[in-house]
């Protein structure tokens, strides 16, 4: 089966103390429902990751991504839809311009302290807790992950740095 690529995206305020995160509340069948989350989709046919994920970040909080710093990738075989293969192109994004929306078509957006999303005190997918210390580290490291999901569960997590 092959994957599907996607990004995610966590942008930062100025201070960097807080993350623009979709709280994912627009559809109650949506997968993600009631959960915060970082930005991102899929990317489209012939489109790079960063192109990607900047177009995602425009779509869904309307603003334009001015540094992405890349944070690695994760492969999470059987996470999606009938067991579908995702794999991720995940960033932080430091510098960005523009008036974040207030909602979009997913969910609503907010502003979440990221020692808040570290501390686990947001509903959120379990398995965002392994790697999220990652992407926030002081001094980060590019990272490359696998996280095999079974029945809506990771049942796994192992990562080397690059």
């Amino acid at each position: 089966m092959r994957a599907v690529l996607a990004t995610l995206g966590y942008l930062l305020s100025p201070d960097r103390q807080r993350v623009l995160m979709i709280r994912r509340d627009a559809r109650p069948d949506d997968i993600h429902y009631g959960y915060y989350n970082g930005l991102g989709g899929k990317l489209e046919p012939g489109e790079d990751v960063v192109t990607g994920m900047r177009r995602e970040i425009r779509e869904e909080a309307g603003l334009e991504c001015n540094v992405l710093d890349f944070a690695g990738t994760i492969s999470w075989p059987g996470f999606g839809k009938d067991g579908a293969n995702w794999f991720g192109f995940l960033f932080r994004i430091p510098l960005w311009t523009g008036t974040p929306l207030t909602a979009n078509d997913e969910g609503s957006l907010h502003w979440m302290p990221v020692a808040d999303v570290l501390a686990g005190t947001l509903p959120m997918w379990e398995s965002d807790r392994h790697f999220l210390p990652l992407v926030f580290a002081d001094a980060p490291r590019v990272f490359h992950g696998v996280m095999p999901f079974a029945d809506g569960k990771a049942v796994s997590w192992s990562y080397t740095s690059a």
